[in-house]
């Protein structure tokens, strides 16, 4: 049994989260600048077995895409050119930041470590990983 992978998509830095091999419980991966992360990916899925990816779509609150595709679009286009067979899917990721954000003071982590960027989107994966596998169940 494979695992879902799920990419929080940034400019700069890219949140990742991967469920366990039943594809239970989501949990945060890491977090890799984005010029890395296809090389990161596949070194990834060369040690595990990754049966689908999913991928945070970003949206303004009309709906329509966010500016930001332009910059996702060409590394989904990459992925999909050189893992033609791996199924790729959209979640919709408005608020998670915000979710993940509150999530974080939920769990009672102090000021200084809610502003770190780099936690901030391994969580904001996770949410769109847990959104995937709750439309999925």
């Amino acid at each position: 049994m494979g695992r879902i992978l799920a990419i929080d998509y940034g400019r700069k830095k890219s949140g990742l989260a991967v469920t366990d091999p039943l594809k239970i419980i989501a949990n945060g991966l890491d977090t890799v600048l984005s010029h890395e992360l296809y090389d990161y990916l596949v070194k990834y899925m060369n040690n595990e077995d990754v049966e689908c990816i999913v991928i945070g779509y970003p949206t303004q609150n009309s709906g329509q895409e966010s500016e930001s595709m332009k910059y996702i679009k060409p590394f989904v286009n990459r992925l999909k050119k050189n893992f033609p067979q791996m199924p790729i899917e959209w979640v919709d990721e408005r608020f998670t930041s915000k979710l993940a954000f509150q999530a974080m003071i939920d769990g009672g982590l102090k000021k200084k470590a809610r502003q770190d960027k780099a936690l901030v989107d391994k969580v904001s994966a996770t949410i769109i990983l847990q959104t995937y596998m709750e439309q999925n169940r």
